[in-house]
Order: C-alpha cells, then sequence, then structure tokens
C-alpha cells in the first residue's frame, strides 16, 4: 500500500509540475496562407489557387455586388465613420462646427419616417422649375441649374488643369452622362444588352408613372427619352477613344464655341453655372456637341422637359422615398449588377456622409483611427519603389539615352502625397440643416460645385488632395506629376494589431499601389505628359514606336481573355492599368528583393518570401464578383476585373514561373518570347 500511496504520490506531484509549465501557444495560423485552394494547382488560375479558401467560406452578401479584400476593409472604415457619425449626431454641436454639419446630415438620412412622408416634395422645387422652362434660354438655366446640384443631364462640364498649361485652370465641355452606362448599351444586340435596354425602358415607364402620368403617357414619355438619349450616344465616343488626350483636347475661343451651338442659349448657361466670361474653353468630342445643336432643333421643350426630369429623379433616387428608391435600386443594382437587396439603411448614409462631407471626416478619421506613423511607413515603401524604377529606366535596352533623360527628370520631379493633406478645404460656407435628406444632398453638391467653379482664373494649388485619408484607392494626377496614396492604404486584413511582412507590404502597398500609379505617369496616356504635367510629345519618334509596339502587345494579351460566355475584355480601353499592373508588380517586387526578409528567405505559412509576395498581390485584387456586375464592369471600366489583374501581369514575370515552378502546358504559361516587359 506504501508503495501505491508514494506512486499516486508521484503522479499528482508530476501533474503538479507540469501544470505549472507555461504552456506553449499554438502559432496563429497564417492568414495569407489561410487563403490558399491547394486543390488547385497554381499555374492553372493562380488567382483561385491563392483566394479559392477564403472565397468559399465568405460568399458574396445578397447587398452585395462583390466581396474580397476591398469590402472586409471598407468595412472597417464604415464603422469607422460611422462612430464618427453617432458622435457628431449626439453632441450639442455649435451651429456650424464640423460636427453639426456631420451630426445633422447623418441625422436625416437616417430619418427614413421623414424622407418617406417627403417623398417626391423633398425636391418639388427643382421639378417645378423643369416644367416652367418656355423657352431655349430658360432650357439652358434650368440645365446649368441640374449641373450645380449634382444631376448631369446632356453634357459635363467641369473646371481644371489646361492639359497644355497645368499652371492654368480651364473650362471643360464633355459628352454627357448617358441613363445607361455606356454607349454601347444603345446599340449592342446580344440578349444580355437586349435584356437590359428592355428592363430600362421599364425604369422609365416607371419613373414617369412615379411623376403622376397614366400608362399610355408613361410609355410615350419613355419612348421620347430613349429616343433622344440614343441619338446622343451615336455621337458619344467609345470608352477606348476617350483615352486619348490629344484627340480629347480641342481647344477654342468662347465665341467659337457658341458658333457651334447656335440653338443653345451658352450665356445663359455660363451665368447658370457661375461662370463669367471664359476666353476659352476645351471641348472634349465637337461631334457630340454638333449632335446636340441638331437635337435641340428637333426635339420639343416638353420633350426635353421630361428628358431632364427623368435624370432629375435618378441622380436624387438614392437619396428619396423607399419606393423612389427602390426604383432606381431595381435597374442600378439588380438588373446591371445582380444585388439582391438594398445594404442597410445605416451603411447607405454612412458612405454618403463620408462622400459629401469627406473633408470634415478625414479630420477626425485622421487623429482618432489612422495608425501612427502611417505617413512614414507609406512614404518609404513610396521611395524604394521610386528608386526601383529610376534604375530600370537606366538599364532599358529599348530607350534611348535621349528620352531615358527625360523620363529620369518626369519621375525625380514627381510628388507624393500620403496619408494625409497637410491642410484641409475650407468649409464653412456649407449650411447643412437637421430638415430634410435630400436638401442637404442639394446643398452639399453645390457647395462642391461652387467649390470647384471658382478655381476658374486663380492660380493652380498644387498642394491639394482630391482624395479623402479613409478612401481606399490611390490614384496619379499627370497634370501634376504627382501620386496620392491615402492613409487607408497601410490597413491589411488580418494584420490589423501587427504589421504585416514586408512581402505583404511591398506587394500590395508598393506593388498594386506606388508601383502602378507610378507606372501611369509613363502608361500610354501618362507617357505623353511631361515633367511639369504638360501634354507634350518628349519622346523620340523611334522610341515612340518601340513603345507603343509593346503597349500593343499588352492589348492582344488582353483581348484574348474570355471573361463570361461570349465577353472578352477590350484591351484597348483597358490597356492603361494594364500596363501600370504590370510595372507595378514588377517594381514592387525588385524593391522587395532588396529587403531582409527576402535575403533571409525564411518560410511563412509554409511558403517562401518570393511565394508570399505573389500570394500577397492576388490578395491585393481578392474579389469575388457578380456576373452580372462583372458584365458591366467589362463594358464600362477601364480597369480589368480582378482575376485578370492577377493572371495578367503575373504570366509576364519569370520570378513567377520561378516561384510556383509554372510549366509549359499550365494554363498561364507564356512562352519567354511572349512575356511583356515594359518598364
Amino acid at each position: 500500500m506504501k508503495q501505491n500511496f508514494f506512486s499516486m504520490l508521484m503522479i499528482a506531484f508530476a501533474a503538479f509540475i507540469i501544470s505549472c509549465q507555461p504552456k506553449k501557444e499554438t502559432p496563429a495560423p497564417d492568414e495569407l496562407a489561410s487563403h490558399v485552394d491547394s486543390g488547385i494547382n497554381p499555374g492553372e488560375d493562380f488567382f483561385q489557387f491563392a483566394n479559392g479558401k477564403w472565397f468559399n467560406k465568405n460568399p458574396i452578401p445578397a447587398s452585395e455586388s462583390y466581396n474580397g479584400l476591398w469590402k472586409t476593409i471598407q468595412d472597417t472604415i464604415n464603422e469607422s465613420v460611422k462612430q464618427i457619425c453617432l458622435s457628431s449626431m449626439s453632441a450639442n454641436a455649435e451651429k456650424g462646427s464640423h460636427k453639426q454639419k456631420i451630426g445633422d446630415f447623418y441625422f436625416t438620412g437616417m430619418d427614413s419616417v421623414s424622407i418617406n412622408k417627403e417623398k417626391l416634395n423633398a425636391i418639388s422645387d427643382e421639378l417645378k422649375n423643369i416644367q416652367n422652362i418656355s423657352s431655349i434660354s430658360d432650357l439652358a438655366s434650368a440645365i446649368a441649374h441640374l449641373h450645380t446640384i449634382g444631376s448631369r443631364p446632356l453634357m459635363n462640364v467641369y473646371v481644371s488643369q489646361d492639359y497644355m498649361l497645368s499652371d492654368k485652370h480651364a473650362v471643360f465641355f464633355w459628352q454627357g452622362d448617358l441613363g445607361l452606362p455606356d454607349r454601347d448599351y444603345y446599340f449592342d444586340n446580344d440578349s444580355r444588352t437586349q435584356n437590359i435596354r428592355a428592363e430600362y425602358i421599364n425604369y422609365l415607364n416607371n419613373v414617369f408613372k412615379t411623376l403622376g402620368n397614366d400608362e399610355t403617357t408613361a410609355s410615350a414619355k419613355s419612348k421620347s427619352v430613349f429616343e433622344l438619349e440614343t441619338s446622343l450616344a451615336k455621337s458619344s465616343r467609345k470608352l477606348e477613344a476617350l483615352r486619348d488626350p490629344f484627340a480629347n483636347y480641342n481647344k477654342m475661343d468662347a465665341a467659337r464655341f457658341k458658333a457651334m451651338l447656335p440653338l443653345f442659349d451658352t450665356d445663359a448657361y455660363l451665368t447658370g453655372i457661375n461662370l463669367t466670361n471664359p476666353d476659352t474653353v476645351i471641348i472634349g468630342q465637337p461631334e457630340f456637341f454638333a449632335t446636340l445643336n441638331t437635337e435641340l432643333k428637333k426635339n420639343s421643350l416638353d420633350s426635353w422637359k421630361d428628358y431632364l426630369s427623368f435624370h432629375l429623379i435618378k441622380s436624387m433616387a438614392p437619396f428619396l422615398d423607399d419606393s423612389t428608391f427602390m426604383q432606381h435600386f431595381r435597374f442600378y443594382s439588380t438588373v446591371l449588377r445582380g444585388v439582391e437587396v438594398p445594404r442597410d439603411r445605416w451603411k447607405r448614409v454612412v458612405m454618403t456622409t463620408d462622400n459629401m462631407l469627406g473633408e470634415l471626416i478625414g479630420q477626425v478619421y485622421v487623429s482618432e483611427y489612422l495608425p501612427k506613423g502611417t505617413k512614414e511607413k507609406l512614404m518609404e515603401i513610396g521611395m524604394a519603389i521610386k528608386d526601383e524604377f529610376a534604375n530600370r529606366i537606366k538599364t532599358l535596352d529599348w530607350m534611348s539615352n535621349a528620352t531615358k533623360e527625360k523620363a529620369l527628370a518626369k519621375l525625380n520631379t514627381m510628388i507624393f502625397k500620403v496619408g494625409y493633406p497637410d491642410k484641409w478645404k475650407d468649409m464653412s460656407a456649407l449650411s447643412i440643416e437637421r430638415d430634410v435628406y435630400a436638401k442637404n444632398i442639394i446643398r452639399a453638391n453645390q457647395w462642391e460645385w461652387n467649390y470647384m467653379i471658382n478655381k476658374f482664373g486663380k492660380p493652380v494649388d498644387r498642394t491639394e488632395w482630391h482624395m479623402y485619408p479613409q478612401t481606399y484607392n490611390a490614384y496619379y494626377n499627370p497634370s501634376n506629376n504627382e501620386i496620392v496614396v491615402p492613409g487607408c492604404n497601410i490597413i491589411v486584413p488580418g494584420y490589423e494589431r501587427k504589421l504585416a511582412d514586408d512581402a505583404i507590404l511591398y506587394s500590395i502597398i508598393g506593388g498594386s499601389t506606388f508601383g502602378h500609379e507610378i507606372t501611369h505617369g509613363f502608361d500610354d496616356q501618362g507617357s505623353k505628359f511631361d515633367d511639369r504635367g504638360n501634354l507634350s510629345n518628349w519622346w523620340t519618334e523611334e522610341d515612340s514606336l518601340k513603345f507603343f509596339a509593346k503597349t500593343k502587345m499588352i492589348v492582344e494579351q488582353y483581348n484574348n481573355y474570355t471573361v463570361l460566355d461570349s465577353l472578352s475584355l477590350n484591351g484597348d480601353a483597358t490597356q492603361g492599368e494594364n500596363i501600370a499592373d504590370l510595372g507595378g508588380i514588377m517594381m514592387g517586387y525588385e524593391a522587395f528583393k532588396k529587403t531582409n526578409q527576402f535575403k533571409e528567405g525564411k518560410t511563412i505559412g509554409g511558403y517562401t518570401p518570393q511565394q508570399r509576395f505573389f500570394l500577397a498581390y492576388a490578395l491585393a485584387w481578392m474579389i469575388n464578383i457578380r456576373p452580372e456586375a462583372l458584365a458591366t464592369q467589362v463594358k464600362t471600366d477601364v480597369h480589368s476585373p480582378a482575376r485578370f489583374r492577377v493572371i495578367g501581369p503575373l504570366s509576364n514575370m519569370t520570378e513567377f514561373y520561378e516561384a510556383f515552378n509554372i510549366k509549359e502546358g499550365d494554363a498561364m504559361y507564356r512562352s519567354p518570347e511572349m512575356r511583356i516587359k515594359i518598364w
């Protein structure tokens, strides 16, 4: 018994000793590796290989047209903006303060009872203004007023930097928005487009019935508006044709422009948009305005009233009563993008508040939600990519020294704006009231319009930002030769409480952000602007021929991608973004090779640094999209769908082939002589 007791005592003591030992923590699964669908050959479809497991676990919500990285990040941003809105709404804020404007705007957007009670009364003054048109002069004034409140019928007019004189502002007249997303929807005869046209006419009918017309009258008005838009669409340039900055730059004195439109009261229009006597204007598409003059003669004032009334309703529907909103939602979200149900009201109102008052919200976001050191980290990565681009230019085997010198001058003068602006726009003139949501929308649009118009005749402010720090996006502005990367780009889902490893940061922020935007300065459009942002030909003729021979190859590559049944990519329309994707990922990889992580070569989650870099690039475009939205994107967007933004560039990179053992016969394999390298 003593022996048994002793044995039991020793077992108990051993258990006590074991329980006192520190527990070994099981390493958390690597976020990047957890997305991989290992059942797919990376050489067949690297996009699905890298993201497939995440897609399988995260179906597209009924309220969305897509799901993926962008939505995950946007949800995080929206939650932050929501808290800013709620805290502002509950505060007893001083009239005219940032909090008062944010809080009252959000309050009116969330007040669905009042919105539904108001119905179209919220825009009754605007509708009456249209119905009171009795002359061509009245028509021009009414169009001008609609432009100032956020509706864009007939044509687009804006003040921006002159393409050829970037230190001066110019007035641009551009072909107008149409009710359908693009001019080709009016003419293509595939079954998908025919169905969309039929649904659009049904939407027109519903709008005119909402305006109080019986079925017969509504049908007649719908037909009239559709025929008018079809005529305007015929003279509208295709998506790819709008990308040529030289062809869409037609500068003329104001008198000549007025002579192009003898039936349009240009003076009444300019007065209506608060623009006084511009000496010159820039016309994007002269043939469109010639057709516009013909349509002014062809259509009655009643037809124009119907056209303007519809476009007013179309632009304001998201902010009106549930019935008007749902008519708009059914066509523009369900038919065109496959979305089944609307987002929750708070999500819609948060995004609208952020869109309209983002400059005010951004100031709170920067101080309360943006990680410290964001600017510094973004600038560190950006400068590494910029240095790599300079090295690539110096060693190009197809560019002459004369053009290299100018390319390096452009790169060296390129400005980086990262994180958030050093100064904020003065929005003190904007009045927001706790009354009617649609009226606050109009007030915010009027402020934005006046801010833009007031630039005319004043020096260009090259410090200005055109995005908010909480906007998950970035841009290259050729007129300023600048790259702007808002602070929220530092967010990487799954790494919120720690800094992601350099393979991820140099791929997503380095390659698909900084590298992409820098390359835009040298794509088929950006390459036509010099270091001061002026449209000019700074290339030798021989170098231009070599460059465009390479861009032709990328057009052909993407033209051969089938997106959906018989729908193929438009390589011409998307070539600028495809060039930027290819250049960006190549620069990001070269910069990553100089990091300690690359040099040490340690695996994380079972993948080498090289493999993690390419997996991270696929993560940057981890987007699963509905077929309807995919078809709309192909016809209307200069960006290729996410899948092709991964497989297209990577299939041109020998380093990718080596990292994942891509072999001849794999779907992504391209022979060495077919692999495109521009920058």
